[in-house]
């Protein structure tokens, strides 16, 4: 059984990151998507908020479970019996951090592979970082994410 280890801060997930949990669901047996809790990030929505969330989001794929986490991520993926670490790329800026990043866990994890997916074109623009921005400025984000994160991006932003 090949599982697959899709980690973010999913704060909040997107359509860009269903787009990639949705294939790599095709792909792979299993796909654990780990949400970091990233204390030194400060997220916005607290862990429990962002893996309920996402939890909604991906409900109809038997094979995705979510699951938190927090330390090295090649720690993780020997605890979930993972080799294969799922990335996203949006653009071409995003690949030289990505290329650093899949050589270090690689010099951690030597059976360790990185493989990039790339989302869809009409959710190749998406962030969290852009959703929280417009969500915070009371705009619209139910273009860019699942209804029930929208709703909740208004909650919180009591807009």
């Amino acid at each position: 059984m090949t599982t697959a280890v899709y980690p973010g801060t999913f704060d909040p997930i997107t359509n860009g990151h269903y787009d990639l949990i949705e294939r790599a669901s095709r792909l792979f047996d299993k796909v654990v998507v780990a949400i970091a809790s990233s204390p030194g990030k400060g997220p916005t929505l607290d862990l429990d908020t962002r893996m309920q969330l996402t939890r909604e989001v991906v409900s109809a794929h038997d094979n995705v479970v979510v699951v938190g986490f927090s330390g090295l991520m090649t720690e993780f993926m020997k605890e979930q019996q993972a080799r294969v670490l799922l990335r996203g790329l949006r653009a071409v800026s995003d690949f030289e951090y990505e290329l650093q990043l899949a050589n270090m866990n690689r010099a951690q994890m030597p059976d360790l592979e990185t493989v990039f997916l790339t989302p869809e074109v009409e959710n190749s623009y998406i962030s969290s970082t852009l959703v929280r921005e417009i969500a915070r400025l009371g705009g619209d984000v139910s273009g860019h994410v699942h209804p029930r994160v929208a709703e909740t991006l208004r909650k919180h932003y009591n807009t």
